[in-house]
């Protein structure tokens, strides 16, 4: 199991385009991805799920990823938090 604690640094915050895009890269891997905000738990692969965390700048988010391929989703997800969703 890997966790990684990510900050959302984008101004408009986790909105509907990069909600798509995590659970569009979450589908490429085999392993269970969990997003955690406030006590709440999300699965990574749901847009419905990734919408309802209303995640605004600033918030702090821990990615959990569970399996086989669990590294390579882990690197790649939390780059794209990373990288404020490609919209700095």
């Amino acid at each position: 199991m890997i966790e990684k604690k990510v900050k959302i640094v984008n101004q408009a915050g986790l909105h509907t385009r990069p909600a798509a895009t995590i659970v569009k890269l979450a589908a490429k891997y085999r392993c269970e991805f969990v997003i955690s905000k406030d006590g709440m738990n999300i699965n990574g692969k749901s847009i419905i799920g990734v919408m309802t965390l209303a995640a605004e700048m600033g918030s702090e988010l821990l990615l959990t990823f569970e399996g086989e391929d669990e590294q390579q989703a882990a690197d790649e997800i939390s780059d794209y938090f990373n990288r404020g969703f490609d919209e700095l």
